[in-house]
């Protein structure tokens, strides 16, 4: 079979993870995405390991890497009016439009959505925002610590009572606002191919962080309140809760219908006597005990080291997960067997493992593999494709140098 969006053309006007993290997506189902960058390059593009905290000398910006490879890139001084002139005319040969630059920003450069749906209606535009680009807050700058994470209530939850907000590791947010975006844009090609018109995709980071949080926030929503954070030494289920082993590694339960598996679970950590201990008969009994019980699980479980106790409960088909780090993740055999982590062949590094696409397609490699583009590599062969003369082609590289 054909890539699903073979043929498809996306301008990505756009910097940092979410929008760009939704344009690798499509270059993943096969779409080309022209991706346009200030001059000097955006500064995602230029971190590296060390200015990230990693003990390291990977000099290229990895994360970089995974949301933007397999597009071409087009450096362009949008201060100039012939920069802004020949980036209208490449959106003009385009499928979809996908940016993060402010309204008023878009507004100033001619690429505010009425004016191009006016004069070309079949074009998509998928926006990212942090708060709504209709909204009161269309102009507000965010990140998705900002919008998805503070704002949404996420970082007041996920914390322990009495410690500080926690603090959001980088493009959680982000990622999970690239595929909505990604699953709009999807969807209103399949209706520009039917009806013959295109339409604008809105995402807001504030609204993924709520989505993200449903069950929390729906709550919240009908009923005004707040559900409890999470309480270690009392939890509202003792097996379905986090465990410190005697190797000083963690685990967690995740057992949400205990009493499915309290007899199981007795049988593993080899306290037959606690399956008839009437004060834990039941889900409601282990509840109302729990402050007893967890202290017991503690002492249970700092008898054994982590590895040992997951023989114990993989034995008796538990469900529970060790607390891995990031470098133990990445070698996870369970994600590599699924090849979770391909590795690219980079034209001047060499050879790095990278993380796939989030899903996979049967009949349609998603491979994710491929490498970022090098700053401004396809300016020339991008504009003479848009049908920019050649004048103006020779200003507009001698301003990206």
């Amino acid at each position: 079979m054909s890539s699903p969006l073979a043929g498809i053309r996306v301008v990505e006007l756009a910097s940092f993870v979410a929008a760009p993290a939704g344009g690798a997506l499509l270059v993943d189902m096969g779409a080309e995405v022209v991706k346009v960058e200030v001059p000097w390059g955006e500064i995602y593009r230029h971190s590296n390991a060390r200015m990230m905290g990693v003990d390291h000398d990977f000099p290229l910006s990895a994360p970089f890497q995974m949301s933007n490879h397999g597009k071409r890139s087009l450096a362009l001084d949008l201060a100039l009016p012939q920069a802004q002139a020949a980036l209208r005319q490449v959106v003009d040969r385009a499928d979809v439009l996908i940016t993060n630059m402010l309204p008023a920003r878009l507004a100033r450069y001619g690429l505010d959505p009425e004016t191009l749906l006016a004069e070309r209606p079949e074009l998509i535009i998928g926006r990212l925002s942090g708060y709504g680009a209709d909204g009161p807050e269309a102009d507000t700058p965010a990140f998705d610590y900002t919008a998805y994470w503070a704002r949404s209530g996420l970082m007041d939850r996920l914390h322990d009572e009495g410690t500080p907000p926690a603090f959001q590791r980088p493009g959680i947010g982000d990622h999970t606002a690239a595929l909505a975006l990604a699953l709009g844009i999807v969807a209103a090609l399949r209706t520009r191919d039917s009806e013959g018109r295109g339409q604008i995709i809105d995402v807001a980071l504030q609204n993924i962080g709520y989505y993200v949080a449903g069950n929390d926030v729906s709550w919240a929503a009908a009923t005004g309140h707040t559900a409890p954070r999470h309480d270690r030494s009392q939890p509202r289920n003792p097996l379905w809760n986090q465990y410190q082993c005697k190797d000083g590694r963690w685990l967690f339960l995740v057992m949400i219908e205990s009493d499915r598996y309290w007899s199981s679970f007795t049988q593993a950590i080899d306290r037959p006597e606690l399956e008839n201990d009437e004060r834990y008969a039941n889900g409601f009994g282990r509840y109302h005990n729990t402050v007893e019980l967890t202290a017991a699980l503690d002492a249970i479980f700092a008898e054994r080291t982590l590895g040992q106790w997951g023989e114990r409960l993989d034995a008796h088909r538990l469900i529970w997960a060790p607390v891995q780090t990031y470098a133990e993740a990445a070698e996870d055999p369970t994600a590599a067997a699924r090849n979770v982590f391909p590795t690219v062949d980079h034209p001047t590094v060499g050879p790095f493992r990278t993380v796939a696409p989030p899903f996979s397609m049967s009949d349609h490699p998603m491979l994710g593999n491929a490498p970022a583009p090098a700053l401004g590599a396809d300016t020339e062969a991008v504009l003479r494709e848009s049908g920019i003369d050649d004048e103006t082609i020779a200003l507009l590289i001698a301003a990206a140098s």
